[in-house]
This record gives C-alpha cells, sequence and structure tokens, in this order.
C-alpha cells in the first residue's frame, strides 16, 4: 500500500478514528496532571501539549488495548496513554536542552523560552509526574516496564553525547540509539495497553516484538526525514542532526563509500557546527551518491514487514487491521 500525501492524511484520520474518543479523554488527563504549583512548569507543560503532535504512543497503547481488549480500553489505558505522553514529553525537553535546539514542532522549543536551568527541572518533574500516575495503578509489572524503559533512554542519550562530533559511527552504533531512544518506547507503549486491559503474558509479548520493529522504522525514517523533508513540514531545520554533531545511519552508510574528500566536507560540518563552509545541499548530494537514503529505506521496510507478521497472527478485527496500517503509514510519511 503506497499513500499520497491525501491519501496518507485519510488513512491516518481512519485509523486515529478508532481511538478518538479516547485520546481526547488521555489530552484532558494530560492537562489536570500537568499542573504544579510551580508555574513555569505548568506552562512548559501546556506549551507542550498546545503544539500538538502525532499523538501515536498513546494511540499506539490504546489500539494495543483494544485489540486484545475485546475493542474496549478502560480507565487504566487512558492513565498509561498520558503516562507515556508525559514520558515522551520529558524526553523532548532534555533533548532540546542537550542539543541546543531553536525550533521544534514549528515553532520555539521550550528552551528557547524558559531557559534551560528551568526546562530541565521541568523535564524532571514531567518524568516524577509520569511515575506519579502510574504508581496508582498498583502494577508492579508497569512500573518495571517504565523503569527499564526510562533507563534505556537515558543511556541512549548518554551514548549519544559521548559520540556527538565523530566521523567514525557505526552501523551497529546507529542501531543501538534507534533501539533505546525509539524502539523501546514504542514497544513499552504497546505491551502497556496489553497490561492494562489485563491480556496474558504472550500477547503483551507479541505485541512489544510488533511495536519495537515499528519504532525501528519510524525512527530510521525520522533520520532520512533530516535529509529529505521541507523544514515547514518537518517543523525544524532540515540537516539538524550533523549540524548537532550527529551522524545518522543514511550518512554512515554513504559515509562507507566516500572519498578521503568527501569525509573531510562531513568533518568540516561536524567541527563547525554549521553549514556555512560546506553547505547542506552538498551533504545531501554526498547521502544520496552513494545511495545512504535508499539503504535505511530498505532496512526500515524489513522492520515493518516483520512487524507486519507479526501483527498478522492477531485475529482479524477493525483494530488488527488499522495497526496493520500503521506500518504503512511509518514508512511512507513525509514528516
Amino acid at each position: 500500500m503506497n499513500f499520497g500525501k491525501l491519501g496518507q492524511a485519510q488513512a491516518a484520520r481512519g485509523i486515529f478514528d478508532l481511538v478518538q474518543n479516547d485520546l481526547e479523554q488521555v489530552e484532558k488527563k494530560i492537562s489536570a496532571e500537568s499542573v504544579a504549583s510551580v508555574d513555569a512548569v505548568t506552562a512548559i507543560g501546556r506549551y507542550l501539549q498546545s503544539a500538538g503532535g502525532k499523538r501515536l504512543r498513546p494511540a499506539l497503547l490504546l489500539m494495543s488495548a483494544k485489540l486484545v481488549g475485546h475493542g474496549n480500553a478502560g480507565p487504566s489505558a487512558i492513565q498509561m496513554g498520558a503516562v507515556v505522553e508525559l514520558i515522551h514529553a520529558a524526553t523532548l525537553v532534555h533533548d532540546d536542552v542537550i542539543d541546543a535546539a531553536e525550533t521544534r514542532r514549528g515553532r520555539p522549543s521550550s528552551n528557547v523560552k524558559w531557559g534551560n536551568h528551568t526546562c530541565v527541572l521541568a523535564g524532571d518533574w514531567l518524568y516524577m509526574q509520569a511515575f506519579q500516575i502510574a504508581l496508582r495503578e498498583r502494577n508492579f509489572l508497569i512500573l518495571d516496564l517504565l523503569i527499564g524503559l526510562t533507563q534505556m533512554m537515558v543511556e541512549g542519550e548518554l551514548l549519544q553525547l559521548e559520540r556527538i562530533g565523530r566521523i567514525d559511527i557505526t552501523e551497529a552504533d546507529c542501531m543501538e540509539l534507534v533501539d533505546r531512544k525509539t524502539a523501546r518506547l514504542f514497544s513499552v507503549c504497546a505491551r502497556l495497553g496489553a497490561v492494562s486491559v489485563h491480556s496474558d503474558a504472550q500477547a503483551q509479548e507479541k505485541l512489544g516484538e510488533f511495536a519495537w520493529n515499528l519504532g525501528m522504522a519510524f525512527q530510521l525514517i525520522d533520520d532520512v526525514l533530516d535529509f529529505t523533508a521541507r523544514e515547514n513540514v518537518l517543523g525544524k531545520p532540515v540537516g539538524g542532526d550533523l549540524r548537532e554533531g550527529k551522524v545518522t545511519l543514511p550518512l554512515v552508510y554513504a559515509l562507507d563509500r566516500a572519498t578521503p574528500a568527501e569525509r573531510r566536507l562531513v568533518e568540516t560540518v561536524l567541527e563547525q557546527r554549521s553549514y556555512q563552509r560546506v553547505p547542506f545541499t552538498e551533504i545531501l548530494a554526498l547521502v544520496e551518491r552513494y545511495g545512504g537514503i535508499d539503504r535505511v529505506r530498505e532496512r526500515a521496510q524489513t522492520f515493518t514487514e516483520r512487524a507486519r507478521q507479526v501483527m498478522g497472527e492477531f485475529p482479524e478485527s477493525a483494530y488488527q487491521r488499522a495497526l496493520m496500517a500503521v506500518t504503512d503509514l511509518v514508512t511512507e510519511r513525509d514528516h
């Protein structure tokens, strides 16, 4: 299935319509739970929420709950939807501080508006608030999943920091970061959906595997879009990863075949953290010349195929078909 932009948008709406009412409850929950006794934290929470976003993570959790819960997603799934979105928001706040980002979703990032010190503490508060909500479920499995996830993501951020500015990044390095920073969160979302409706361990495991593969594909396409998307669609400057000192998989594949002179172009951008001496168009041409973008798209496709294979083991239903369709949206999206 290959969606054009209009078809893609319609397909996305159709999928999200299945959990629209539940997502609205998740939004209300996030609003209610983002109020802190310190005004700045509340303001940052509301600013992040008002930016919108795909809400793919809570939607994935809710659809997983309905898939194995016979079409029902109860209060526990709504709570967990708010939890994963708050954790995601906390990671975005911290990421923007670490990356010294200036824009997020097409507008000034929170660190530009409130400063690094306030944003680090606000991110901490959002993490703790997410755990506070999760704790109300009185379920050790939920806490176990969330604590393991958070440690994995923080370790991923630390590994990425260690590698900033380095050109000798390998395919394995990239895949490790994709796993830690994105795929694990997707996997935990789907598992929490199954846990919230008291599904059996086998269904939890299968949903986790489905969503892990989906998350791997999602992040690999993100890495491609950093090179190929238009800025007004992406919501942040294109070529931002390399400008921040990050060598991602499309560039790793290109560097495997690049000449010493071409490698020096990349080194110049890494050293200067800008495209002043070497324009972004030259880097993009290098990545395209050696098939870096096509190779990453192919890798993403192998993950979505595995995700579809796992989802195919579930009985057919509206939710099973929707989760199948999500795999197409992930690899065909333009932002």
